[in-house]
């Protein structure tokens, strides 16, 4: 039960000691705001933290040659498709035929009425493999249809064996079939097809259709080559072609090329990933006569001093084989705004004389016997590490300066509410004593006015 101090003994406030205690517990409200305000800067610490992150995650996917660099492809999409690989693959074209698609050895069954009804028998499969290693498959009672046996080869994915069962689509009385096959394509996987010995079957089970395997052939720039698979990786340098269709006697273009549109994105999307930034550090600047800038970061030191580093790391000179450059060569220059800006038709055009020099502007490269040079990326790069490094780079330091000072204000608190928690105490206790004495003053009055005839004035 609470202590109250009323009015009817002491003469004082029954909320007397919440009073006081409230009084004595501004400082304690004024703290958590100056807190509040700090941590505010930290946050805002952390969202430039967060931009320039952004930048270091930019360049990780893009800051070297090989990277930055996209191809495009044009070909005939019904019969071919291409893949490049642009740490290999270089600009070229070239004449395509194909001529055969490869295949695999396979087979089909004869035909049964049903695919999970019809009997086939007890025996076994026996075949050998294109390397001579014979395989065995015993089929019993309990797998004696042709959707079991199926089950049954492709349940092992190393005997080198696939099947399938299907529907001949002839309208017969016993359409449904098992079609086995090798797994590999070409001359080299020609293989014996399988042996069927089956015993008390509804029909004959056996091998009614064979196909042999063999190679595909192509046509690369007049010259017939021979491949034991539909997928080429080996004819063009870095592309991979994926056969889908035989047509002889039709030639036609393959074409890799410079992909000038997505470099250009590339780079645009770089010169917006550092524009945050800069947005950034402008609209904390903002400042008018309502700017509290006791939980802004409007005018504080590191805004200047990321902001000098990133445009002196702009106007750096490069060194590339084609002479000195800079960034501006490839159409990129600060505006009136304080903001970069990217001109599409000046990279493009750079693009379109050639990838190398946008590349060693942007990247860098190794002359010859030489260390390889720093490019504006590289340069950067260097740059926003700098911004990051922990615990010393100029982020990292205000981070850990302010949560300091946030962590000084918290001990303060506690150190004050411990305080103020032994005071509250205390004044309780005063006044508990204080209504006993009183009342006990009250008692002694009221015995004497008792004995004396009212000799005595009340008290309270």
């Amino acid at each position: 039960m609470g202590i109250a101090f009323g009015s009817i003994n002491t003469g004082l406030p029954k909320d007397i000691v919440q009073q006081i205690m409230k009084a004595e517990k501004m400082p304690l409200v004024n703290m958590e705001k100056r807190k509040g305000k700090i941590d505010n800067k930290k946050q805002l610490v952390s969202e430039l933290t967060q931009l320039v992150e952004g930048v270091r995650d930019h360049l990780a996917k893009n800051a070297t040659s090989r990277s930055l660099r996209e191809f495009k492809t044009d070909s005939r999409d019904d019969l071919v498709g291409v893949t490049v690989d642009k740490n290999v693959a270089q600009p070229g074209t070239y004449q395509l035929e194909v001529m055969q698609l490869a295949q695999k050895s396979s087979a089909m069954t004869s035909g049964f009425e049903d695919a999970d009804e019809s009997y086939i028998g007890v025996g076994y499969i026996n075949y050998k493999l294109p390397n001579g290693e014979s395989k065995e498959i015993y089929v019993d009672s309990e797998n004696a249809s042709l959707n079991k046996v199926s089950r049954l080869i492709n349940k092992d994915a190393n005997n080198g064996l696939r099947s399938t069962v299907v529907n001949d689509g002839s309208g017969s009385g016993e359409p449904w079939r098992l079609i086995v096959s090798l797994a590999e394509t070409g001359d080299e996987n020609n293989a014996e097809f399988p042996y069927f010995y089956f015993v008390d079957g509804e029909n004959d089970f056996y091998l009614e259709f064979e196909r042999e395997a063999h190679d595909a052939k192509v046509k690369l720039d007049g010259f017939e080559l021979e491949i034991s698979e539909n997928k080429a990786k080996d004819i063009i340098p870095g592309v991979t072609l994926d056969l889908k269709k035989a047509a002889p006697g039709e030639e036609f273009t393959i074409q890799i090329s410079e992909d000038v549109v997505a470099v250009t994105d590339k780079v645009q999307s770089l010169v917006e990933t550092i524009n945050g930034i800069l947005d950034f550090v402008h609209t904390q600047n903002k400042m008018d006569d309502s700017t509290d800038t006791s939980q802004t970061l409007g005018g504080d030191s590191i805004l200047q001093s990321l902001e000098g580093r990133i445009r002196g790391t702009v106007f750096q000179g490069i060194e590339t084989k084609f002479g000195p450059r800079r960034l501006g060569d490839l159409g990129i220059t600060f505006q009136k705004d304080g903001r970069l800006e990217l001109d599409p038709k000046v990279l493009e055009n750079k693009l379109n004389k050639g990838y190398d020099e946008v590349a060693q502007i942007l990247t860098g490269y190794f002359p010859e016997g030489g260390l390889k040079t720093e490019g504006f990326m590289d340069k950067l790069g260097k740059t926003v590490n700098n911004l990051l490094r922990f615990p010393d780079g100029l982020l990292p330091s205000r981070s850990k300066g302010l949560q300091s000072k946030i962590d000084q204000i918290d001990r303060r608190i506690t150190d004050k509410q411990r305080m103020l928690e032994q005071k509250e105490k205390n004044l309780k206790n005063k006044f508990a004593r204080l209504e006993s004495t009183i009342s006990e003053i009250k008692s002694s009055g009221a015995g004497l006015a008792g004995m004396g005839g009212g000799g005595v004035t009340q008290l309270g």
